[in-house]
């Protein structure tokens, strides 16, 4: 792939990325200095979140966890909370579970050595290289979408970038580019013409610090690159939340288990639905069958869609309340009565939260 590039064109090619890098990288706050802690963070968060959405909970969270120790030492529930809206819980649970080993085995300071870093909980290649480049200035290739993205074009790759095959392909041609340059500055470079010029769609070839070496634009080969083969079309499921009153004024709330879907988040009460049947109805047994009596006022309220990469809920919103001032909590999983102020304190997934604002009077 890199065999029509000789060395004077490497350097060329890093010379004018470099220089347009220095004019337009965008200020972002986990820029402000090289400190693996903040830089892996921020890794994590914008693992399939865009920048924008990503600045104020990186601010909110580096405000409330500044230092490893503090996310280490820090309470789930707080975690999660902090991360609430961003979605793909599993990475702040794995970033906890990775930093508490940091703060135990290696005194709190981010291990300079690849190896060591890779053996943490769910750091990857693409985190791995970006924090060893970007924090430690080791040349270690950082290959993400927009990395693949640029290079796909840069060397005409005509392979599916979502296959793991292609990845490697990638990671064995950036080191080449990576000599004789800060790996810092080269690899937030190509990520950041990738997501400001060589974009997805009507990519901005004009205006490329490096067009002159782009093989696929010299094919006009740039629109159909890079390759990545559709995903299959996510599954709606119907579904019914409940919104269950009690007598005193609480309602009652779920945590998710501790594996799977939004583990350990909390949640209105709810239960998929089978279409054939009256859905009140099914509210109803729902109802009966974790409180062990019948609610009233039944009636739907709200409708809720929210999108997974892979599926689809379509909740309908219900509101019922329970006769007995003695209402019991279920015996399985997580149960709590608790006033909406009170919820306000735990993670709820995007879908919920809805739920709640709704509840209380605030309509988002």
């Amino acid at each position: 792939m890199t065999e029509k590039w000789n060395s004077t064109d490497i350097e060329n090619f890093q010379e004018q990325l470099l220089e347009w890098y220095s004019h337009n990288q965008r200020i972002l706050p986990w820029r402000e200095n090289q400190d693996p802690y903040r830089i892996w963070v921020s890794e994590v968060m914008l693992q399939q979140t865009k920048v924008d959405t990503v600045i104020p909970y990186f601010n909110n969270f580096m405000e409330k966890f500044p230092s490893i120790k503090d996310l280490a030492e820090a309470e789930e529930e707080k975690v999660l909370k902090a991360w609430e809206g961003l979605g793909y819980y599993s990475r702040v649970r794995n970033l906890q579970h990775a930093v508490k080993e940091v703060h135990e085995k290696y005194e709190g300071r981010v291990p300079a050595d690849p190896k060591l870093f890779s053996s943490l909980k769910g750091v990857g290649p693409y985190t791995s290289g970006a924090v060893m480049s970007i924090a430690y200035e080791l040349p270690e290739p950082a290959v993400d979408g927009n990395v693949m993205r640029v290079f796909s074009r840069l060397l005409c790759i005509e392979e599916d970038i979502g296959k793991a095959k292609t990845r490697k392909t990638f990671e064995a041609a950036l080191p080449t580019f990576l000599e004789n340059v800060p790996p810092s500055q080269f690899n937030q470079a190509v990520m950041e013409l990738g997501a400001m010029v060589c974009t997805p769609r009507s990519p901005g070839c004009l205006l490329c610090p490096v067009q002159e070496f782009c093989e696929a634009r010299m094919q006009g080969k740039e629109q159909m690159l890079p390759i990545k083969e559709k995903k299959k079309a996510a599954k709606a499921r119907e579904m019914a939340a409940v919104v269950l009153k009690s007598p005193d004024g609480r309602f009652l709330f779920h945590q998710r288990e501790e594996k799977g879907l939004l583990a350990k988040m909390w949640e209105f009460p709810n239960a998929g639905t089978k279409q054939e049947e009256s859905q009140a109805e099914q509210v109803q047994v729902f109802i009966h069958e974790h409180i062990g009596e019948k609610a009233v006022n039944i009636e739907p309220v709200q409708y809720v869609e929210h999108a997974f990469s892979h599926l689809i809920w379509n909740i309908t919103v219900y509101e019922a309340e329970t006769v007995s001032t003695d209402v019991s909590t279920p015996q399985e999983g997580v149960w709590k009565w608790m006033t909406l102020e009170e919820a306000e304190r735990y993670a709820f997934p995007v879908s919920h939260q809805k739920i709640l604002h709704q509840q209380k009077g605030e309509g988002k």
